[in-house]
């Protein structure tokens, strides 16, 4: 199996982050605290995963592997725009979160497009 490396190094540490701001979350927040850096972190954690299996996708056409880039950017922007807003006190990254949806959603749409066009993989 090829990996692509930096994408999973990337994603790993993207899961490593979410988990340290989940753990923060739960243990050290205040309540709207808490909600803020709890939803970053999910989304965070479900788009590094999406990396994740991006990096090791059969299929490795660039649309798999820009979707991957996208999944864990959208994911660490989101999160970090929420952090931002929740521990820094800084509403303007309101405007920034927005970004990283659309990364998100773009990584899910493309991810679609390389799966509707690969060719089955016999295991």
């Amino acid at each position: 199996m090829r990996v692509t490396r930096s994408l999973a190094v990337f994603a790993a540490l993207n899961g490593a982050l979410a988990v340290a701001i989940g753990a923060f979350a739960a243990h050290g927040a205040g309540p709207q605290i808490k909600t803020l850096l709890t939803t970053g972190g999910q989304y965070q954690m479900v788009h590094a995963l999406l990396a994740l299996v991006c990096a090791v996708w059969p299929d490795r056409s660039r649309f798999v592997v820009v979707a991957g880039w996208l999944a864990a950017t959208g994911g660490l922007v989101f999160c970090l725009a929420l952090s931002a807003i929740a521990l820094l006190n800084l509403p303007a990254m309101g405007a920034v979160a927005p970004i990283g949806g659309v990364l998100m959603i773009a990584a899910w749409l493309l991810l679609a497009v390389a799966a509707w066009r690969s060719q089955t993989v016999n295991a």
